[in-house]
């Protein structure tokens, strides 16, 4: 049986659309897990990238936060924390919130600094305050590239959110992890087809998001 079948076997059978192993369950634990590390990830990286990309200071220093986050094996971190914290949703959220967070900070510091000097220099000169530079003139600019960043942290996270089940909690990785326990390899591939599956809805959420945030003008300087 090929891959094609397992996967039309799966999610064709009724038995995986209802109850607390249904596929409507798990993929509602997998986007609360997602949501929530891609929360708290943009709440720390968004404020520090958005700062440090007005400033133009702490570049170097993100870059190597940047390097030891993408260093950091997410599983590992995991095992590491469910020893340290015991059972629990830190263990989980930690490793991938360590995971979202570079992508988010430096992909905020570039787009900040990639905002022409020109109009800034013109803001300041007619008077706006800091704030007033950072929000109304240099974020509209940024704004594609910083959703760049948070579309890549919340990829990565979709992907990643599967280790979940291996500490006994649910999403889609309870699939992959118990198919391959029982050695039913028709759940295996169904899980991670859902698993793929919401990773390309998800880049069709940040597409939207795009389309309805980002000014036409911003969109069309980006792609010229």
């Amino acid at each position: 049986m090929n891959i094609l079948n397992y996967m039309a076997d799966f999610l064709g059978d009724g038995a995986h659309w209802t109850g607390y192993d249904g596929i409507p369950t798990r993929v509602g634990e997998h986007i609360g897990y997602t949501l929530m590390a891609l929360g708290i990830a943009a709440a720390v990286g968004l404020p520090v990238g958005l700062l440090t990309g007005h400033t133009g200071r702490g570049g170097n220093a993100l870059a190597l936060i940047a390097t030891v986050g993408r260093a950091l094996p997410s599983f590992g971190l995991m095992v590491l924390m469910f020893l340290l914290l015991g059972l629990g949703m830190a263990p989980v959220l930690i490793p991938l919130v360590v995971l979202a967070i570079p992508p988010i900070l430096v992909t905020t510091y570039e787009a900040m600094r990639s905002v022409d000097p020109a109009p800034v220099d013109a803001a300041r000169g007619m008077g706006m305050g800091e704030p007033e530079v950072l929000f109304r003139v240099e974020l509209p600019v940024a704004l594609p590239l910083i959703l760049s960043g948070l579309r890549s942290a919340a990829i990565q996270i979709v992907s990643t959110a599967t280790i979940a089940a291996y500490v006994s909690f649910g999403g889609l990785g309870r699939y992959i992890v118990d198919g391959l326990y029982q050695r039913d390899y028709e759940k295996v591939v169904g899980g991670a087809t859902l698993v793929a599956a919401m990773a390309l809805a998800t880049l069709a959420l940040f597409w939207a998001v795009t389309r309805l945030t980002v000014s036409r003008g911003v969109r069309g300087a980006g792609t010229g």
